[in-house]
């Protein structure tokens, strides 16, 4: 019992089997079909992608509301390099890619240089980049949506559905987690991240490069939202300006639904993918079952809202059946 309760994933745990036997039973066979599974999974993906970066910032306590700018802006770029310019598909690639770098970098350094709480600084830059991306995007194609054709290699490896209904970025975010999860359990970076995010102060004067951290988690984040921009931009064809926006507070919600703290220094990679499947679930499930759409948006936030409940009494818990606390019962 005392090993279960401290994993932070246990709580999304419960309220994913919960959330799909709801939807199992009002969705019925067609959303436990082929379809049905696929409908949820690609939402799934390339919120997940986004996610992970998210949470490993919210683990290290931080926030980036950028992203909602980088995945439009990438988009717009490889678009215009590639569709509008018809320059080689890599290039696109490769400066959407620069791009969502780029913007992660400078959020890292903001923060680190100015001490402003990140929620402020990447708050800036989401208005700041989706300006520069509306401007830029009219002076250099003249339009705020741009067609966009891919090769086949490319739409090949990051803009297929496989089989006709599951997006090829499904097998991106199996990777990304695979990443993730390797260094946050398994490498000194990961056991930084958790020190940074439960007293900044302690574990840089525990000799933690806190701010070299700080700037690389930044520039992830910034990495996989360029990469699922541009992915979207080659699955659909086209790029707007206006698209991403909602991977802004839905990135943070399944992050949240994952056991991640607010606060900082608890969380996991299971729970942040258990987190972002249940949301994906609620987001695509409500439409099996013949109930009116807008009840997703009541199901997800108290969802949100009994998921920073269960967080923080599985933490207390876990705290509770440490081997520290057991000792201090002793004494």
């Amino acid at each position: 019992m005392g090993s279960l309760v401290r994993r932070p994933e246990i709580g999304s745990l419960i309220g994913l089997i919960v959330v799909f036997a709801f939807f199992s039973v009002f969705g019925g066979m067609n959303f436990l079909s082929a379809g049905g599974f696929a409908s949820w999974l690609n939402v799934a993906a390339g919120l997940g992608i986004v996610a992970l970066p998210v949470g490993l910032l919210m683990i290290a306590g931080h926030l980036d509301l950028s992203v909602g700018s980088v995945i439009p802006a990438s988009s717009m770029t490889i678009a215009i390099v590639s569709g509008y310019y018809q320059a080689p598909i890599l290039v696109g690639i490769a400066a959407a890619l620069c791009l969502g770098m780029a913007v992660g970098f400078i959020n890292g350094l903001v923060v680190v240089r100015t001490k402003v709480p990140s929620f402020v600084v990447t708050l800036a830059t989401l208005f700041a980049v989706a300006g520069l991306t509306l401007g830029l995007s009219v002076i250099l194609a003249g339009n705020t949506s741009v067609a966009l054709k891919g090769g086949p290699v490319a739409k090949a490896l990051l803009g297929q559905f496989v089989g006709g209904k599951f997006q090829v970025t499904i097998f991106w975010w199996i990777g990304a987690v695979l990443i993730v999860g390797l260094l946050l359990n398994f490498s000194r970076y990961g056991n930084w991240i958790f020190a940074m995010g439960g007293d900044s102060v302690s574990a840089r004067n525990a000799g933690i490069p806190t701010e070299r951290l700080t700037i690389s988690l930044f520039v992830g984040s910034g990495l996989c939202s360029a990469f699922v921009g541009l992915s979207q931009a080659l699955l659909y064809n086209s790029a707007q300006v206006a698209a991403g926006q909602s991977f802004i507070f839905n990135s943070i919600i399944a992050v949240v639904i994952g056991g991640v703290l607010l606060t900082g220094g608890y969380g996991s990679v299971v729970g942040i993918v258990l987190g972002t499947m249940t949301f994906a679930i609620v987001n695509q499930g409500i439409f099996y079952t013949g109930f009116d759409a807008n009840w997703a948006s009541l199901i997800i936030g108290v969802l949100l809202l009994v998921a920073v409940l269960m967080n923080n009494t599985f933490r207390n818990m876990a705290l509770m059946y440490s081997p520290r606390s057991k000792k201090g019962a002793g004494k």
